[in-house]
């Protein structure tokens, strides 16, 4: 593909950015469902999910505030959970043009999410920044407004209603969790684990008493340390990549 102009990009942005937008909505909805039973407001569940952008993080987040969790607690949790996204900033530095300004890169940082990253990284050659600015000032408003429409559905629906939709962000969850797990078995020992390790911790004498935010911190860094060292990823060297 040519490279485009800078007015051609950003809407190609806009359009790629629909669809995620549309998903993100759908998503950000049954977390409303949640936030709500934190006792976020639906201006308050706006701001944040507007700013934060990140399902599992924000979940994490909310589940803590639910369970009267510290302020410590959610910043360790929305850290760990948004770990990621580190390395997919260290990634996408990589695909700007050396002429880029470190403001634009910095804007860039700041809207990257899993689709957003995908689509940015997919861009031939050098990425122009507005292409992403496109595609986050569509699907940015879309998931701040599903979180805020969540929590409102969440004041104005039946309890078992609630409680039904409430199980949508479960399956996307799932949704996450299954592909990788077929395809990797450490993957799946790992999501095995931490599902036996947190039932095993809610009711082990001691652990139980710890907040569930702390024990959701503790596990995912045991878990995830653990598995980091019996089942490192393998990394291509250059000469392989060569070969391909």
């Amino acid at each position: 593909m040519s490279e485009k102009t800078t007015g051609s990009a950003f809407l190609k942005g806009l359009r790629d950015g629909l669809p995620i937008g549309l998903g993100y909505f759908a998503v950000s909805f049954s977390l409303g469902i949640i936030a709500k039973k934190g006792g976020i407001s639906a201006l308050l569940g706006f701001i944040t999910s507007f700013f934060t952008r990140a399902s599992a993080g924000e979940y994490g987040g909310y589940s803590v505030i639910a369970a009267s969790g510290s302020y410590m607690e959610i910043f360790v949790i929305s850290l760990i959970t948004n770990a990621r996204y580190l390395l997919m900033g260290c990634a996408m530095s990589q695909k700007f043009s050396p002429k880029t300004s470190l403001a634009k890169r910095l804007l860039v940082g700041v809207g990257i999410t899993d689709e957003i990253f995908g689509i940015s990284i997919a861009w031939p050659g050098y990425l122009k920044p507005v292409y992403t600015y496109g595609a986050m000032l569509i699907s940015t408003p879309m998931w701040a407004a599903g979180t805020a429409l969540g929590i409102v559905a969440g004041s104005v629906l039946p309890v078992k209603v609630v409680s039904a939709l409430s199980v949508a962000l479960y399956g996307m969850f799932l949704a996450i969790i299954v592909p990788p797990s077929k395809k990797d078995k450490a993957v799946a020992v790992s999501v095995v684990a931490s599902f036996i390790l947190s039932f095993i911790c809610s009711y082990a004498p001691v652990v139980k008493e710890i907040s569930s935010g702390t024990r959701t911190i503790i596990l995912t860094v045991l878990i995830a340390g653990v598995a980091a060292i019996l089942k490192p990823v393998e990394v291509k060297n250059e000469e392989d990549d060569e070969n391909e």
